[in-house]
C-alpha cells in the first residue's frame, strides 16, 4: 500500500484544446490545429498512463475588461471562446478523448489557469484533483506562453509533480514560449517531450 502511495496517482490536464486558439479561431495560435491533433494520438495510445483525463476550456459569457475593441494582447483580448459559439467547443479532434473531467473557466473574468475553472457541479479544478488522490500532472495544451503556463505554475502550488509534454503545447510567440518555458522550469516544472517518457 505505501508503495503504492509513494507512486501517486496521475492526470493528463488537455488545456484549452478550442477552436478559438488553433488556426482561424478569433486568437488563433500557429500550430494549434497539429497540437490538437497530436494531444488525440498521444491520449488514445496511452491512456492508461492516467488515472485521471481532465480538459479545461475558456468559457466566456461577459468577462469584462478581458475583452476589448482595442486589446493590448497583454490583458485584454479581442472577443473569443464565446458561450455557445463551435469556437468555444472542445477540439474536433478531441472528440473521441471522452475526459473523466470537464471544467471550464472565465465566464465572468478573465481565467487563465484551468485551476480557476469548475466543473458542472461547480467543483474547483484543485479539489478534483484531490479528492481523486492525484499527485502528478502531465500538462499539454494551448497556449504555452499563457494557460498552459498558468496551469503548469498553479499544478505546482498545489504540490503536484508537475511534467510539460513540450510537443504537445504551443506557444502564442517563440520568444513568449521561451520566457513561459523558463518560469515554469524555475518553479520546479519537469519540460519533457511526449516521445520521451
Amino acid at each position: 500500500m505505501s508503495e503504492q502511495r509513494t507512486q501517486g496517482r496521475r492526470a493528463l490536464l488537455v488545456v484549452d484544446v478550442q477552436p478559438t486558439f488553433c488556426e482561424g479561431g478569433a486568437l488563433g495560435v500557429t500550430g494549434g490545429n497539429a497540437v490538437a491533433e497530436g494531444i488525440a494520438r498521444y491520449a488514445a495510445e496511452h491512456r492508461d498512463r492516467y488515472d485521471v483525463v481532465v480538459t479545461t476550456q475558456d468559457w466566456h459569457v461577459d468577462p469584462g475588461e478581458h475583452f476589448s475593441e482595442t486589446p493590448d494582447y497583454v490583458d485584454t483580448w479581442p472577443p473569443h471562446a464565446v458561450v455557445g459559439t463551435a469556437e468555444a467547443e472542445l477540439h474536433p479532434a478531441l472528440a473521441d478523448l471522452h475526459p473523466d473531467v470537464s471544467v471550464r473557466k472565465g465566464e465572468y473574468a478573465a481565467a487563465y489557469s484551468g485551476f480557476e475553472g469548475h466543473d458542472h457541479d461547480g467543483r474547483a479544478l484543485g479539489a478534483i484533483l484531490r479528492d481523486a488522490g492525484v499527485t502528478d500532472v502531465d500538462v499539454v495544451g494551448i497556449a504555452e506562453s499563457h494557460c498552459v503556463r498558468a496551469t503548469a505554475l498553479d499544478a505546482l502550488g498545489f504540490g503536484m509533480r508537475t511534467r510539460v509534454l513540450t510537443d504537445l503545447t504551443v506557444p502564442v510567440t517563440p520568444e513568449q514560449g521561451e520566457a513561459a518555458r523558463a518560469a515554469m522550469a524555475e518553479a520546479g516544472a519537469e519540460l519533457v517531450a511526449s516521445t520521451d517518457l
